[in-house]
């Protein structure tokens, strides 16, 4: 019983963002892709490296002042910047403070854009984004 009470407990938690605040991000935080590049033609799996200045990087769920982890989206649109990040085949999360992934892709062309999340998957504030890019699978 105490088990099913811990975990309702925390599923409440997660999905009840709506009375959580949003973390801080410094001003000049930004976040961009280091590879692949803009209009860049690759073969899949595709070596994504993320890129960051002006904060820090800590895993899921580290409460640390101006840290927070990657998202990658792909062949998305920006999620709810208020709500913790969708966890699907379009929102990859890299909770363990990853920099770097190997993402397989099929044929074709794809876009790719990175978003910070905090501690609780949920977009700072202001949100720090960066731009999308289009690749070519072949």
């Amino acid at each position: 019983m105490k088990i099913v009470f811990a975990i309702t407990f925390s599923l409440l938690t997660l999905f009840s963002s709506n009375t959580q605040a949003q973390t801080p991000a410094p001003t000049d935080a930004e976040v961009y892709l280091i590879s692949p590049l803009d209009g860049e033609t690759v073969t899949s799996p595709v070596i994504v490296k993320f890129g960051l200045r002006g904060m820090g990087v800590a895993p899921a769920g580290m409460d640390k002042a101006n840290t927070g982890h990657h998202h990658l989206i792909i062949d998305h649109d920006l999620p709810a910047l208020d709500k913790p990040i969708p966890m699907d085949s379009n929102h990859k999360h890299f909770g363990g403070g990853q920099t770097e992934a190997s993402i397989a892709l099929s044929p074709g062309k794809h876009t790719l854009q990175l978003i910070m999340g905090d501690k609780t998957h949920i977009p700072h504030t202001p949100p720090v984004i960066s731009e999308k890019i289009t690749i070519t699978v072949k």
